[in-house]
């Protein structure tokens, strides 16, 4: 199933995973293991924040992908089904 991550780093955390190096190794581990179709990094709601849109194939993927951004940067994580335009009309077809 095509999902989006979004992953609101903590700004205390996230200033040193950048010092230590941790930051840039943590999300290329994660990118390397989700493999996304699509991955942005910007400011949201005021701290960094990442969005990547993967496909997972089970809900047991969740921890050992997501682990080290809870616990390296005390991040703010939601894991959200999403659909291209593609699956949007396929949907819409089907309430015909």
């Amino acid at each position: 199933m095509r999902v989006m991550l979004r992953a609101h780093l903590d700004t205390m955390a996230a200033n040193e995973g950048i010092k230590s190096g941790a930051l840039p190794t943590v999300l290329q581990k994660l990118m390397d293991r989700i493999k996304p179709e699509a991955a942005y990094f910007g400011p949201s709601a005021g701290v960094r924040t990442c969005w990547m849109v993967f496909d997972m194939q089970d809900s047991s993927q969740m921890p050992p992908l997501l682990e080290d951004l809870f616990q390296q940067f005390n991040a703010e994580v939601e894991i959200a089904p999403v659909m291209d335009r593609e699956g949007l009309e396929k949907g819409l077809k089907a309430l015909r």
